[in-house]
């Protein structure tokens, strides 16, 4: 739906935007990470939650993310599991961007926009959620705990400006400071 959307409509609107002559210099989504970590737990059924929710929201089953290294503070151990992750790409990423943009993103209450600060100077786009409530997949009687969750959007526009035009583009609301 986005994905036919992006080469019909969106492409030859951004070459005449940014000035390209060729359509391989648009800039485009590589891939899209989504992230969630339960950290240390005492309960199995908060990760196996946390598993679901994801799977639910994005539509593949995600990978569980392990500790690197021993934290002695936070009763870590190197191996323990302390969340789970997804990496969409193509056709799917697409279909959760326009869920995110259109469905979730616009349901969290007094939203404004997301921070056109959160670019990371090559044209990569990280947002947080505080609860995966917002996602109309996710009901109130599979949560387990609510969980948080990081989305990095990678795209292979080389700046910043490129990046939020794609975005914008495929329908991100970002804030007027």
């Amino acid at each position: 739906m986005l994905y036919s959307r992006y080469r019909e409509e969106i492409v030859p609107k951004l070459m005449k935007e940014l000035g390209y002559s060729n359509v391989m210099q648009v800039p485009k989504v590589e891939k899209v990470v989504v992230n969630m970590g339960v950290g240390k737990h005492d309960d199995p059924k908060v990760l196996e939650g946390a598993v679901n929710n994801l799977a639910q929201i994005a539509g593949q089953r995600p990978v569980v993310t392990r500790a690197k290294r021993a934290i002695s503070d936070f009763k870590i151990r190197k191996g323990d599991a302390v969340g789970c992750r997804v990496t969409l790409r193509g056709p799917r990423a697409h279909e959760f961007l326009y869920k995110l943009f259109n469905v979730a993103l616009p349901g969290i209450r007094d939203f404004k926009g997301v921070s056109p600060d959160s670019f990371d100077g090559r044209g990569n786009f990280s947002l947080g959620l505080t609860e995966q409530m917002v996602f109309p997949e996710v009901s109130y009687d599979d949560v387990v705990r609510t969980q948080g969750m990081d989305i990095t959007i990678v795209t292979t526009a080389r700046t910043d400006r490129e990046a939020m035009a794609l975005l914008a583009a495929l329908g991100c609301a970002f804030r007027k400071d």
